[in-house]
């Protein structure tokens, strides 16, 4: 069995495990493997096997891990990653126990995701028609289709001319975990990527074909950094105070589905959520916008401290 980066055997038979059978995506393994070896090497340091420790043990892992500042959220995904790789000794037959089945994640603060209100997300689409920079027909295509469908970044960079429908209406999904979903797009988005793909497809060399969606002014596939960076570079002239990343598009369309009063479960279907929990925080967000407008509203208001 391969071994990755010279952890021990057990650590690397799961990432390996995760990598073949289940089928993790390249970016969730990079995550469980740097929280793997932190742990092997604070086990190292305390002279004891990843395998073999005790319940205080991983429970002083995860309090280090919490004195150093580390963010509540990396602190949650470490112990996800160790409860996996203790499941995974448990089936296998290589312990009796799990160590980490008592241990509790730990609260995280309360914060509404960054999005674009209705109004404002028709100004950023329009911004590549207006800015003058990278490819006007490529951007607005790659803006529209993220923001109506609801896409993560990884799903647009993977999305490929066979998964859309032949009117440009929808697309078939394969988002996390492999689980594939239906998305649609409104007509702006059709109307943007008719006026790219001509574009597109004289960009690409016969050399080095694709079928992904959205390419590099070059032709080559685009890149996750690549798609970030784009979206960057529009952000930027949307001006301060709006902190603007491509998750914030698949946060906008969320939000604004709800806010018309989208039943919450259709919304995770459409955002390809595996458990409603997470898509719950989309009416807290809507919430927090009736608060605001009362705060405005009422006679008393602005008297609040």
């Amino acid at each position: 069995m391969k071994n990755r980066d010279g952890e021990g055997g057990n650590i690397a038979g799961y990432l390996d495990y995760l990598d073949s059978v289940r089928g993790v995506s390249p970016r969730t393994m990079s995550a469980y493997g740097r929280d793997l070896r932190h742990f092997a090497a604070y086990c190292a340091n305390h002279d004891i096997l990843p395998e073999k420790a005790t319940p205080p043990q991983v429970r002083g892992f995860i309090a280090d891990l919490s004195a150093e500042g580390t963010a509540s959220v990396s602190v949650n995904r470490a112990l996800s990653s160790i409860r996996g790789f203790y499941r995974w000794l448990l089936r296998f037959g290589r312990r009796s126990d799990d160590p980490a089945s008592s241990l509790r994640n730990v609260s995280v603060p309360k914060t509404l995701p960054a999005f674009l209100w209705e109004g404002e997300m028709a100004q950023f689409s329009r911004l590549p028609d207006t800015a003058g920079i990278l490819w006007p027909q490529r951007d607005k295509a790659l803006i529209l289709v993220m923001y109506s469908a609801g896409l993560r970044i990884s799903e647009l960079t993977s999305l490929a001319t066979r998964d859309m429908e032949a009117d440009f209406s929808g697309a078939v999904i394969t988002g996390k975990g492999n689980r594939q979903r239906q998305v649609f797009f409104l007509d702006e988005a059709r109307e943007a990527l008719r006026a790219y793909l001509p574009l597109r497809q004289d960009r690409i060399k016969a050399e080095r074909p694709t079928d992904k969606v959205f390419i590099s002014g070059k032709g080559a596939p685009l890149s996750i950094p690549g798609a970030r960076w784009i979206i960057s570079k529009y952000a930027q002239r949307l001006g301060p105070g709006k902190n603007i990343h491509p998750h914030s598009l698949r946060h906008s369309f969320a939000t604004h589905l709800v806010n018309s009063g989208c039943d919450v479960r259709v919304v995770q279907e459409l955002l390809g959520h595996a458990s409603i929990s997470t898509t719950q925080r989309y009416t807290h967000v809507d919430i927090e916008r009736l608060r605001n407008v009362y705060t405005k509203a009422h006679p008393h208001g602005g008297q609040r401290k």
